[in-house]
């Protein structure tokens, strides 16, 4: 009888959605399904005709369109000459100093401004928060001007360690991303801490920095991907071409006679393989990174 009462509530559910599937309902799924279709091939579509142009040679590429499939699969021409042609392996290493060094000083730089924000109440505490929220609205072509003259004040224009120092200023989203976080890590803990005569470094070093190991991969994310695909301040101020970084490499094959569109598709694959190869081996640590930092906040 139990099992009897169960299949007809169950038939009796189906039923009812079966009802709601009006036709207005199932117009409006139709339009759902296809813009996600529409928008998703949008997305999908630069990628895989940059694919397809990167094992085309040159001539293959000016015969055809950008969507016909080249005639070998296995013609790697481009990408050995790409990486060799634009110096990739040096624009890595570079891009990878610049990212690590830059990661480094914002992650201890944003906790530290965002534990002193959080646990302190002192005179200015909201008009300091409020300065870093009007920073965060100033568009930043518009104090390129001021940022170069100080660059070139301070002879950092072409030395790595200068883009590094402009690049490490102060990152007001991920500062405002721990503040949140930590508005919910418990008083009570720092006042434990202090009872067993721990200082504030102690505090923030062994209890509120660990505890912000979500927030800072959130942190991390956001940050490492704007400054691996930073073009226009490192084109500014790395002139040189031992100091190219991975973005601006690829402007190897553009110049005023063409450009070789199959040599950096290319490049741009070779460019985009490390990125791939990090989500993959970390995914789950970026996946619970982003949600939890998007809970806490």
């Amino acid at each position: 009888m139990a099992k009897a009462s169960t299949v007809a509530a169950a038939r009796a559910v189906s039923h009812k959605r079966r009802k709601h599937y009006t036709v207005g309902g199932i117009i409006w799924l139709i339009v759902e399904y296809a813009s996600l279709i529409f928008f998703g091939l949008c997305a999908v579509v630069p990628v895989i005709s940059c694919i397809i142009t990167a094992f085309k040679t040159e001539e293959e590429y000016k015969a055809t369109n950008v969507m016909t499939l080249p005639e070998s699969w296995l013609n790697f021409d481009n990408f050995i000459k790409a990486f060799q042609s634009a110096d990739m392996g040096r624009a890595f290493l570079n891009s990878v100093i610049v990212m690590v060094c830059v990661l480094l000083v914002s992650v201890l730089i944003g906790t530290q401004l965002a534990y002193v924000l959080n646990r302190f109440k002192f005179p200015g505490n909201g008009l300091i928060r409020n300065l870093f929220m009007f920073a965060s609205l100033l568009p930043a072509v518009a104090m390129q001007v001021t940022v170069y003259q100080i660059m070139t004040g301070l002879h950092f224009v072409n030395h790595l360690y200068g883009y590094i120092i402009m690049m490490c200023g102060t990152d007001v989203i991920s500062i405002y991303i721990f503040i949140q976080f930590m508005e919910n890590i418990p008083v009570s803990l720092d006042e434990s801490a202090i009872v067993d005569g721990a200082s504030y470094f102690t505090i923030y070093w062994k209890i509120i920095l660990p505890l912000l190991k979500p927030a800072i991969v959130t942190s991390c994310i956001l940050k490492g991907v704007g400054v691996y695909n930073e073009y226009y301040a490192a084109n500014l101020y790395l002139q040189k071409k031992e100091l190219r970084t991975i973005a601006i490499s690829l402007y190897t094959f553009v110049g005023p006679m063409g450009s070789q569109y199959n040599l950096i598709c290319a490049g741009v694959i070779i460019s985009l393989l490390p990125a791939l190869i990090v989500f993959i081996l970390c995914q789950k640590q970026i996946y619970s990174g982003i949600a939890a930092g998007a809970v806490k906040g």
